[in-house]
């Protein structure tokens, strides 16, 4: 006899954790730390929209809440993509 998964699998993306340094981002079988050094638009947002997390494509990740598009890439060498974002509120 052999069974097999019924449904698919919906979590295929998650935030897994979220501390004072950044975010853990797990994605099909591997987790990615997201320092807010890097990615500061998590910086003080709320729970709820770290975690409402929608991947658009495989390795393309969208954060509506905050506006935030992300790949893989990205987030693997964010030293290859130097620019970041200025806070709006921030401006005087």
């Amino acid at each position: 006899m052999s069974s097999s998964a019924n449904g698919k699998n919906t979590s295929q993306v998650e935030v897994t954790n979220i501390s004072m340094h950044g975010i853990w981002l797990f994605s099909h079988g591997k987790e990615y730390f997201l320092p807010y050094e890097h990615f500061p638009w998590f910086k003080d947002q709320p729970v709820r929209s770290i975690v409402n997390l929608e991947e658009q494509a495989p390795g393309h990740y969208y954060w509506p809440d905050i506006d935030v598009d992300l790949t893989d890439e990205i987030i693997a060498h964010p030293e290859k993509f130097p620019l970041i974002a200025k806070n709006i509120t921030s401006r005087a």
